[in-house]
């Protein structure tokens, strides 16, 4: 496989010489597979695909979304081993590019597309789900909310959707979007005040 291959995710058993590099840590095979190993690669992509296809799919809340967010990961990955500096924190690199490709995904259709009744009521306690008014209500409340995302920041935007949908920590938030905790903390009460006070009408 050379750089302008791009790797393809496969459900098939691995090769021998992918079985061969299991037991190499991934600094080694990050190394290899950064100059050229497609076995190395192989080995590293398989140890860290059941990981990286449930992270996307908790950011997409789509299990297709989430394999099309791997796929382009993995090419991702593939063109820029060669310039990962530290081959020692391959998983961490890995696991951002899956975070940006399923952003990318979110962002290229309609925003907030993921969120529901459960993501409602981080904002609107819909207390009887049986109340066929209550029912109406938290339908408009959906489609307000996604209005209401819609108009946020990005970052705003991305740091709700990663706490409220995926369920990160303010450390996973900072890391995901390249921000201090400190910031990712003012991000997230930024877009809670803000769609809260949107959202108004709804409670």
């Amino acid at each position: 496989m050379n750089l302008a291959e791009e790797p393809r995710v496969r459900a098939s058993a691995p090769t021998g010489a992918a079985l061969a590099g299991a037991d190499l840590p991934d600094s080694t095979l990050a190394i290899r597979a950064a100059d050229g190993d497609a076995a190395a690669f192989e080995s590293l992509l398989r140890r860290h695909l059941p990981l990286m296809t449930a992270y996307a799919t908790r950011l997409t809340g789509s299990r297709a979304d989430a394999y099309d967010a791997v796929q382009e990961a993995s090419v991702t990955i593939w063109r820029e081993l060669p310039r990962l500096a530290e081959p020692a924190a391959a998983k961490g690199w890995m696991m951002k590019i899956v975070s940006r490709k399923a952003f990318d995904l979110i962002r290229a259709r309609k925003p907030a597309a993921d969120v529901d009744d459960e993501a409602v009521s981080a904002i609107l306690p819909v207390d009887d789900a049986a109340d066929p008014a209550r029912i109406v209500g938290a339908t408009a409340a959906v489609d307000g909310l996604r209005e209401a995302l819609a108009r946020l920041p990005d970052l705003q935007r991305q740091s709700w959707l990663l706490r409220e949908i995926g369920g990160e920590s303010y450390a996973e938030i900072a890391e995901h979007l390249g921000l201090s905790v400190a910031a990712a903390r003012g991000q997230l009460a930024r877009a809670r005040e803000t769609l809260t006070n949107e959202m108004e009408e709804w409670r």
